[in-house]
């Protein structure tokens, strides 16, 4: 007697399925009646099925971002779609990408001694929350070079000083077009990029720093807001540019801490809201969830 297969749904329905491929689209545009109809009655001429969308309209600036997913018919490839939507994004002014969805995010993450903003984000490519491909390991130390290797990921130390600051960071560069990253990370790397490579990478750099009010600097921030007696405890993940630590935010959280905990307490707490915080700006921005608009950013759930 044959064994019985199990139900997987209407042959043409699976066919249907294997044939198609997930895009998303982000663009921005002077706001104005008529755009998400135009938008969406191309693709759908197309044969797409849009999945996902958001949409947010900045009054002051009169400007529109917007967010699709959707899945079209194959055969089908960027340049195709790209083609279809150029005359509306003509039409309308538009700032367009167009995403493979099923192409995976190449990240660099650069990090100096301080590694657990570095193994969060590690655990999470591997148990597959984080979509990504994590194509380097970058340090100005060798702490993390065991964690690199029991990875399976390249690492690359480079010393950074005053005298070869400009040598390093063109290393940086060098690397970043031999593994064409689409993004770096910096996973407390404790060193300041230069004002030109901030401008090169512009929207392409996402640093992790601690927030507190009052605001502390210096090696050891954990220990000053323990001895002030700080009470919330946090953490802001902005992309870069050559204004310290004032890039355009993506995430924000907070923990609350109290008069009975230790400085270790602090800073255990602190790392825990780091990781999370970088992790979760690093997905939305892998995810094309986040648009930069200005100062500010647009960040789509």
């Amino acid at each position: 007697m044959r064994p019985r297969a199990l139900y997987t749904g209407p042959v043409e329905e699976q066919r249907s399925i294997r044939h198609r491929m997930q895009f998303i689209l982000t663009f921005s545009c002077p706001d104005q009646p008529g755009i998400v109809a135009a938008v969406t009655s191309v693709l759908a001429e197309r044969g797409a099925d849009i999945t996902e969308t958001h949409q947010f309209s900045n009054r002051e600036s009169g400007t529109l971002f917007m967010r699709l997913a959707f899945h079209a018919p194959a055969p089908g490839n960027l340049a195709e779609i790209n083609a279809i939507l150029a005359p509306v994004a003509k039409r309308f002014g538009m700032q367009m990408r167009l995403h493979d969805a099923a192409v995976l995010p190449r990240i660099i993450i650069m990090v100096s001694r301080f590694d657990h903003a570095l193994l969060n984000l590690l655990y999470q490519v591997r148990v597959g929350w984080l979509k990504a491909d994590i194509v380097a390991i970058v340090s100005n130390h060798t702490d993390s070079a065991a964690t690199a290797e029991q990875a399976g990921i390249p690492y690359y130390c480079w010393p950074v000083n005053k005298q070869n600051k400009t040598e390093q960071e063109d290393k940086l560069r060098a690397l970043i077009k031999e593994t064409k990253a689409d993004l770096v990370v910096l996973a407390r790397y404790m060193q300041v990029l230069s004002d030109s490579l901030s401008a090169e990478l512009s929207g392409r750099v996402i640093n992790i720093h601690h927030s507190f009010l009052p605001s502390f600097k210096g090696a050891k921030p954990y220990h000053q807001a323990y001895a002030r007696g700080v009470k919330l405890i946090g953490a802001t993940a902005h992309y870069v540019t050559a204004d310290l630590d004032e890039g355009p935010i993506i995430e924000q959280e907070t923990a609350r801490v109290t008069h009975n905990l230790s400085v270790e307490d602090y800073i255990a707490t602190g790392r825990g809201v780091e990781s999370q915080v970088l992790a979760r700006a690093v997905k939305m921005h892998v995810e094309h969830r986040v648009m930069i608009n200005g100062h500010r950013t647009v960040v789509f759930a």
